[in-house]
């Protein structure tokens, strides 16, 4: 594509997946804004690291803002002339949902309004791309195809996954009241170097160096679809350059398309660290859905889009990052 002089905005941009999408953004030479609150629902440490790694690009600009801050993100959209957002702030995490659900109502809910705010007063405003997850399609059986975007995900379980149904929902009110093009993506588990702690492989990949247990949920029957951090980057650039039409809202499953069993995940990382996990067995926890499988031919038809990292070797990937970065 020809590089734009008007910046793109990424919000969460201290997070797992923003700082992966800001340095692709300005690999290719765009302007970058990049907007978070760093707030500490895990390690403030990683989420500077991974703004430091941006900070030197003269390309990019930070602004340290809660998203929830109405007046603040228009205004930040409105004077940088800002027609495109890639919208990936959000409190994650299921179970944290059960524990301080006012955190998702402000990060997630109100957040999202004072995004959809800023964009439909701005001037040529031409595209926000947001985050969604699977976390909406619930629990169901899973049969030889996975959740397609058809599905009807009016069943959330978790507090999290509710308020990803209700930006949803909010999304396609604004694209249809003010007519800026919208993209929601659902995204499915992701993974790799600079990932959130609160992540499995991450987590197991701490307390196995430790030597301390795991806890396997779900007893190790659960499947997710992992997908590694470059893919996932590949399908939200090319969503952000696809815009729909004027006044559409669309959502599309980003994900891996090839459900690997939790077990089978534990496997792969016992192979890459050299150690073996002592693992604990647990039931499913409140929130957690049993297998999670996208459908991603609508996003391929589009973009391209075609996961090319297979899980051993990501997986390696991460692992090399880890001994590095906690140098381990």
């Amino acid at each position: 594509m020809n590089v734009r002089p008007d910046p793109v905005l990424v919000t969460g941009a201290a997070g797992f997946i923003g700082h992966a999408v800001a340095h692709r953004l300005l690999g290719r030479g765009e302007r970058v804004i990049g907007l978070d609150i760093v707030n500490d629902y895990y390690d403030v440490g990683l989420k500077e690291a991974r703004l430091s790694t941006l900070n030197g690009h003269a390309a990019f600009d930070f602004h340290r803002i809660d998203v929830a801050d109405a007046d603040r993100v228009a205004a930040l959209v409105r004077d940088a002339g800002v027609r495109r957002v890639v919208h990936l702030a959000a409190q994650a995490g299921v179970r944290y949902s059960l524990e301080n659900p006012f955190a998702y109502q402000r990060s997630n809910l109100q957040g999202h309004l004072a995004v959809l705010e800023a964009c439909r007063h701005a001037p040529g405003f031409e595209h926000l791309v947001y985050a969604s997850s699977s976390s909406v399609y619930g629990d169901k059986p899973m049969g030889g195809e996975g959740f397609t975007e058809d599905e009807p995900a009016t069943a959330p379980v978790s507090l999290y996954a509710a308020t990803k149904r209700a930006c949803e929902l909010m999304s396609a009110s604004y694209a249809a009241l003010y007519k800026f093009p919208q993209t929601g993506l659902r995204f499915f588990t992701v993974y790799g170097p600079w990932g959130r702690p609160d992540m499995a492989i991450f987590g197991f990949t701490r307390k196995i160096l430790s030597g301390e247990p795991i806890e396997v949920y779900g007893e190790g029957r659960m499947a997710r679809d992992f997908t590694y951090i470059d893919d996932i980057v590949d399908g939200v650039v090319g969503a952000l350059d696809r815009a729909p039409a004027s006044g559409e809202h669309r959502v599309l499953n980003i994900g891996d398309s090839h459900p690997v069993g939790l077990m089978d995940m534990i496997g792969s990382l016992e192979r890459a660290l050299g150690r073996e996990a002592v693992k604990i067995m647990r039931p499913m926890q409140p929130g957690d859905v049993t297998a999670t499988f996208a459908d991603v031919s609508r996003l391929r038809v589009l973009t391209g889009y075609r996961p090319r990292v297979m899980l051993d070797e990501g997986i390696d990937r991460f692992v090399s990052w880890y001994r590095e970065f906690y140098q381990m």
